[in-house]
């Protein structure tokens, strides 16, 4: 494993970057403080930009963590994030190196390409820059936008968990999808 934290990405259309403090007012604005954003998600929406500031005053305390990985998706087009993607869960033990991806996306920009595009871009850097074998991930069965995200990264659907996770909507069916550094890449 070569861990190198958080590192500056880019596609056509999107910089992945570090968070900063700073970004609290886009983010709460663009997808922190929506309902339906946050439906299928583990953390409530936010009720005033202070919760975004103090949510982003942690993860910015993290960057100096070369395993810590927290994506800020800035869209070219007008300069500030619609979005996130991490490294929600990890194991690198031996010949196990696994990264659990999750990400959330502002509702204006669902349904352009973009999160797959950001997913390609991260899943690139986790297994060819830092190392990782396996990038796992997993959406509640309510929400299959979520998983063709998935597909078009080049993600297999390896099966359904019942009642494996708990998100706004109560305990959920989560559908897994995985995919191996040696896998063809879409």
């Amino acid at each position: 494993m070569n861990h190198l934290g958080t590192q500056r990405l880019e596609t056509d259309r999107i910089i992945l970057r570090p968070f900063t403090v700073e970004d609290a007012p886009a983010m709460y604005r663009n997808w922190a403080s929506d309902p339906e954003v946050t439906r299928f998600l583990t953390w409530p929406p936010h009720a005033n930009v202070g919760v975004t500031e103090f949510v982003l005053r942690d993860w910015v305390s993290h960057y100096g963590e070369p395993e810590y990985y927290q994506w800020a998706m800035e869209l070219k087009s007008i300069g500030e994030p619609v979005g996130s993607i991490a490294v929600v869960n990890s194991q690198a033990e031996g010949k196990l190196s696994i990264a659990e991806v999750g990400y959330c996306l502002g509702k204006a920009w669902w349904g352009q390409g973009l999160m797959p595009e950001a997913a390609r871009a991260v899943r690139d850097f986790l297994f060819d820059r830092v190392g990782y074998d396996c990038i796992p991930a997993g959406h509640d069965v309510n929400n299959p936008k979520s998983g063709r995200v998935m597909q078009k990264v080049g993600m297999t659907r390896a099966g359904i968990l019942r009642h494996s996770g708990l998100n706004n909507q109560g305990l959920a069916d989560i559908v897994r999808y995985d995919m191996l550094s040696t896998d063809p890449r879409p």
